[in-house]
């Protein structure tokens, strides 16, 4: 199971310098609005999956006046991931050997978010929903990222060559061809991921949302007519595609349709009851990378105090603790969070202050 047993920060936002040794389960870390407690969230993202959750601009990362930050971290079985991040690249160190992607340290360290950004997976646009999808199908299917190379490579190409005065067709179906391969695959990997998440999504809605009124069902879009066949969607679409200059049709346009009973969830739900949902996604990803890889997530959970209720907060964090995953979770007040919890789990306590972190 991926759990963090040691973190070390140099130069990220407003810290400066710190260490922290990490309990293998709950981690609370707490102190006013501005402390950089978030911050010590933001280092386990960067580390385990080169950003940062709030912000797509990583050089704003760095501490002012300082060249680069560093975050180095100590795996409970003994890996070793490291990024010391400049403003323009970064360096990757697994077990002290450079890495090109982010393909194996993804794997050892899989990150959940649960954040005010996290809440924008009903209200936001499609490609909120399909990168939540599409972080599962990663996590647990081995062949997903090849797959989606593919089509992110074809597509590209295809998209070149319709901003040409005059498309190529020719060209263009030759890329069709191996873009046709790359989004089945995709497609089904997609359908089998979810096959198995909806299930665990109904089961921990239900159980934090006991007495809902609405039956809530999630319906996969994949980003063309499926009677028809993407292939003939893409001839069919031809002129279209030379119109708008790119590919209307395809993987990179999947969706997920969330409602409650005949109508959107978004449409009718109450603020609450969305936030309720959203956590339910979070943590039945959670569950099906567990069972499926053998590992579970570490959880990264930030100012729920301010997105949920005190009955419903308890009953998210109850459930997190109950999977026996590795939780970082910050708060303003820690005695008061800890005494809204049903049962209060052991855990291990830091305070932050001004940048500086106590144990």
């Amino acid at each position: 199971m991926s759990r963090l047993a040691e973190l070390h920060i140099t130069a990220l936002r407003n810290i400066e310098q710190a260490s922290i040794n990490c309990h293998p389960e709950f981690n609370l870390i707490h102190g006013k609005n501005g402390s950089g407690k978030t911050s010590v969230l933001e280092a386990i993202s960067l580390v385990a999956q080169g950003k940062s959750f709030r912000t797509n601009r990583t050089e704003s990362l760095i501490k002012s006046g300082t060249a680069r930050a560093v975050v180095y971290s100590r795996l409970e079985d003994g890996h070793r991931i490291g990024i010391d991040r400049a403003r323009s690249a970064y360096k990757l160190n697994l077990d002290g050997q450079s890495q090109k992607n982010w393909d194996e340290v993804l794997k050892k360290v899989p990150v959940l978010v649960l954040d005010t950004g996290a809440f924008t997976l009903l209200e936001g646009g499609p490609k909120s929903r399909r990168q939540f999808m599409d972080w599962g199908a990663f996590h647990v299917e081995p062949s997903f990222i090849a797959a989606w190379r593919r089509a992110k490579k074809c597509l590209a190409n295809r998209n070149q060559l319709l901003k040409a005065s005059t498309a190529n067709w020719t060209l263009i179906d030759a890329w069709d061809q191996e873009f046709l391969q790359a989004a089945d695959q995709i497609d089904q990997i997609r359908l089998a991921y979810l096959a198995v998440l909806i299930p665990t999504f109904n089961q921990v809605y239900g159980t934090l949302m006991p007495n809902s009124a609405y039956q809530l069902s999630l319906i996969y879009e994949p980003g063309w007519d499926t009677e028809l066949g993407l292939k003939a969607v893409l001839k069919d679409n031809r002129e279209k595609d030379s119109k708008y200059r790119f590919t209307q049709y395809g993987p990179q346009r999947a969706d997920i349709v969330i409602k409650a009973d005949s109508r959107e969830a978004i449409e009718v739900l109450s603020r609450g009851q969305q936030k309720i949902l959203v956590s339910a996604l979070k943590i039945a990803q959670g569950m099906v990378q567990a069972q499926s890889g053998g590992q579970g997530c570490i959880y990264l959970v930030d100012d729920l105090q301010a997105e949920l209720d005190a009955e419903n907060r308890a009953s998210v964090i109850s459930f997190l603790v109950g999977l026996e995953s590795q939780l970082f979770v910050t708060c303003v007040d820690a005695t008061a969070f800890m005494e809204g919890l049903i049962d209060p789990p052991e855990h291990s306590l830091f305070h932050v202050e001004h940048g500086n972190i106590f144990a």
